[in-house]
């Protein structure tokens, strides 16, 4: 066994050595768990993907005269604003909506691919946002509207807070129906044309700790191109997946909730993209850093595509509960073909 406490030690004198989860899958068929244990002190794992429960909260600071905001539109993109009154949040799959923007701006004109993860992408990179404001008229906040561009430097706080990132495991989408289906994967073409999975499979973080034994509230990670934290669970967490012998989960498990200074992160690891007739989302990249605290750790950071599987559900059944066509290995769905 090895501590925490050890690992810091050898961070803080740089005499750790810290291997990525894919080169610590190529070495140790070769060199085995004892050896790899002995020799390594971190493994990092990482993902870049759409990851649309996410947000920034931003607080503007107080104008002058005040404003209690109760309505508010960044880019033409709404905010929420039923907390303080210069709180606010900026949901990543929000919508462009010009009902409550500047006078006269032209509705033929809003881009329906853009939301707030364009709006949040926008901030990281340093860009100017327009702000429109509608405000709840009190003693101590008499202004009523106010208008004005915002940036990372000019906002007091700007920090994403995402309710649902890492999903442990997901699901395979195809299309058994007629017709293409534009889904939260992308387009899925008619008569099982094509399967969209997400998950990177053995590289995903969490799948490389499956039963969060490392991993939890307080761990300090890589977000955005920053230090974030977790935060805790995410929403729809479900530790109690079913599992195969090796401990991954057979479909949607774990999630975690993530925190980060958006002041710190760096548009090559935040961008807003969009799904033809679904939505935008926001792309984000996210790292871990696994200590090697024991060789089970090291046992399961060795899990290969082909010992994880996922299922295939038929999204051409609009219900919550779709049927499935059974499992299939990331090994299977890496090769481009499924049977």
């Amino acid at each position: 066994m090895r501590t925490l406490a050890e690992i810091n030690d050898k961070i803080r004198r740089h005499q750790a050595t810290v291997w990525t989860v894919d080169q610590l899958k190529e070495r140790l068929p070769s060199l085995g768990v004892s050896e790899v244990f002995r020799t390594v002190d971190v493994i990092t794992a990482g993902t870049f993907e759409p990851m649309e429960s996410s947000g920034a909260i931003l607080n503007l600071g107080h104008t002058d005269p005040p404003i209690k905001i109760r309505q508010c539109w960044l880019d033409g993109v709404p905010a929420y604003a039923g907390f303080g009154a210069v709180d606010l949040y900026l949901g990543a799959t929000a919508m462009a909506d010009y009902t409550g923007s500047a006078e006269g701006s032209d509705p033929d004109k809003v881009s329906l691919n853009r939301g707030g993860a364009h709006v949040i992408a926008d901030l990281v990179a340093g860009k100017s946002v327009p702000l429109r404001a509608l405000g709840q008229v009190t003693d101590c906040y008499p202004r009523a509207v106010f208008e004005t561009t915002l940036s990372r430097d000019t906002i007091n706080q700007f920090y994403l807070f995402n309710p649902r990132n890492l999903y442990q495991n997901f699901i395979v989408g195809v299309n058994g129906g007629d017709r293409p289906l534009y889904t939260y994967l992308g387009p899925l073409q008619p008569r099982l044309g094509n399967a969209v999975y997400s998950s990177p499979g053995a590289l995903s973080p969490l799948l490389n700790d499956p039963d969060l034994e490392v991993l939890g509230i307080g761990s300090r990670i890589f977000l955005g191109g920053g230090v974030g934290y977790i935060a805790w669970e995410g929403t729809q967490h479900f530790p109690l997946q079913k599992r195969l012998p090796n401990r991954t989960p057979i479909g949607p498990a774990a999630t975690v909730a993530l925190i980060g200074d958006g002041k710190q992160m760096s548009p090559d690891w935040v961008r807003g993209c969009y799904f033809k007739n679904y939505g935008p989302s926001l792309m984000l990249g996210v790292g871990v850093a696994l200590p090697v605290l024991s060789e089970a750790i090291v046992g399961h950071c060795g899990i290969q595509d082909g010992e994880i599987v996922a299922p295939v559900v038929d999204f051409a059944i609009p219900r919550r509960v779709r049927p499935t066509f059974g499992l299939v290995s990331y090994a299977q769905l890496k090769s481009g073909r499924i049977v």
